[in-house]
């Protein structure tokens, strides 16, 4: 695959990333990608390795080594280098029905897991992804494909995120009649409201939804199922269902002033400023949005999502911007007891906190510290929080280690806005609750090990839904299987590939 020495004869590169301080002025992505030469060369990398960890998609103690959807990396990596650009991209979409989503926001676990990357610096598959997708589409080859028969077969999808799309775009191509139900006005799900524009612009997602629509997919928007529509008139006109509305509940910090105006969570801040640079040619309005300008904000969470607050807020102005973690700092560097081909478990610093350390000179977050209070004004308004440090210790009627305060090591600081990124509990239950659907202790829906059919006949789930939350790569690999046992639920067997 790829030069037997292109691993020697070539140093990495990618996508270059403008800069902190000059991307800040716009929610474009912020990446040029490299020529079709230099991009070929970067093919030419990917070494015989005998054993692709790469595609591998196992879970090595307990987090995902290698790429979940199986994508034939060292194939397409060794096509580009040899120029074949149009078969590069059908063996891409063989295992991956949206790249022009994971090469852009997938934090690039085949690169993680790269044999190459154990020594130096790993292949920039990634990289060669985008190329591979963005090449499909100027040469046209990523062009709509209907289905040339039908099986007379009806399917609804609940929920337009990576899940319920790839279902969609699998059953579809199968020959089945597939509408898609979204209860926003655009679809796409956390892909369309939950990523910022910085990291997925959003045409690209009605790009590929268009291509979706002339193969025959039917999206349905602004019809919330549960409320607007009764799973009873769905059970009665679809042969199948599948529930991928997603792990939409978010988790919330209950300390005392929680009720104070300026506390929101951070997917309601992310969804208002996409929807307000849509709405107004890409420039904020103010007055349609909920606005970090000239606020002292704090990010309540470490994780992307945490950080794409980050980023927003510096976008639109904010005064400071302090990020909480309650885990101490990741190593810089891989510890012994974490190898390769583990995920690394080290400290990132993503584009936010280069973007506030570019503007105001340190790295926003603090460790191992949380909320113990906000303090209201006479008006009500958030204005001060209370923090505390933390520390780790065991808790002795469970044995699990926990983040407990530490005495005497509170302080106040000043705040304006609070963003709450502390992840989400699981699914929303006016859904599960209207379709009857049993759900686990952490309100997933439950289905048996490995398999996707509800405790509903002809009722399926897939995605965050199912698994919580999780990232792109999962879902569009759960929204394959399940696709898959759908098919062989409605025909008696299945053609369809998932890996």
């Amino acid at each position: 695959m790829g030069k037997a020495t292109g691993f020697m004869d070539y140093a990495r590169q990618d996508k270059t990333a403008e800069q902190p301080i000059d991307r800040i002025r716009h929610f474009n992505e912020f990446h040029t990608p490299l020529s079709r030469e230099e991009q070929e060369l970067q093919g030419a990398r990917c070494m015989e390795c005998g054993v692709p960890f790469c595609q591998s998609g196992k879970e090595l103690m307990g987090m995902a080594s290698g790429c979940p959807l199986h994508n034939l990396v060292p194939e397409w990596n060794d096509l580009i280098y040899n120029g074949n650009w149009e078969e590069a991209y059908y063996r891409l979409v063989k295992t991956n029905n949206f790249p022009e989503f994971t090469s852009r926001v997938c934090p690039a676990l085949c690169e993680k897991a790269c044999t190459c990357g154990l020594n130096q610096e790993a292949v920039a598959s990634k990289g060669n992804e985008y190329a591979i997708i963005e090449n499909a589409y100027e040469m046209g080859y990523a062009k709509a494909n209907p289905p040339k028969v039908r099986t007379g077969k009806k399917i609804a999808v609940i929920g337009s995120g990576p899940a319920g799309l790839a279902a969609a775009d699998l059953l579809n191509k199968r020959g089945h009649s597939v509408t898609v139900f979204e209860r926003e006005d655009k679809a796409g799900g956390l892909l369309r409201y939950g990523i910022p524009n910085m990291k997925l612009e959003k045409q690209y997602i009605d790009r590929k939804l268009a291509v979706m629509e002339e193969e025959g997919v039917e999206f349905r928007l602004s019809c919330n199922v549960g409320k607007d529509v009764k799973p009873a008139a769905l059970l009665k006109e679809y042969d199948r269902i599948l529930l991928a509305c997603g792990a939409s509940n978010p988790r919330d910090i209950k300390v005392p002033g929680r009720d104070a105006e300026g506390i929101y969570f951070a997917v309601d801040f992310l969804k208002s400023t996409t929807k307000a640079l849509w709405a107004n040619d890409m420039k904020l309005k103010d007055g349609t949005y909920i606005s970090a300008k000239g606020k002292n904000v704090i990010v309540i969470g470490g994780g992307d999502t945490g950080n794409d607050c980050v980023g927003t807020s510096i976008r639109h102005g904010a005064k400071s911007v302090l990020q909480l973690e309650m885990m101490p700092k990741a190593p810089d560097e891989r510890t012994g007891n974490n190898p390769w081909p583990e995920w690394p478990k080290v400290c990132k610093t993503d584009y936010g906190q280069e973007e506030v350390i570019a503007v105001f000179g340190s790295d926003p977050r603090v460790y191992t510290t949380t909320v113990k209070e906000f303090v209201k004004d006479k008006k009500g308004k958030l204005c001060k929080a209370v923090l505390v440090k933390l520390e780790s210790k065991k808790d002795e009627a469970t044995g699990r280690m926990m983040m407990v305060e530490i005495p005497g090591t509170e302080y106040t600081v000043d705040v304006d806005l609070v963003l709450i990124a502390a992840g989400f509990l699981g699914s929303e239950n006016y859904v599960t609750k209207a379709f009857g659907v049993e759900v686990n202790q952490r309100t997933n829906v439950k289905t048996e090990e490995g398999r996707y059919a509800s405790s509903v006949p002809n009722v399926f789930t897939a995605g965050d839904m199912h698994r919580g939350q999780s990232l792109v790569v999962w879902a569009i690999r759960e929204g394959r299987e399940a696709a898959r046992e759908i098919d062989e639920s409605l025909m008696g067997y299945t053609n369809l590939s998932v890996q």
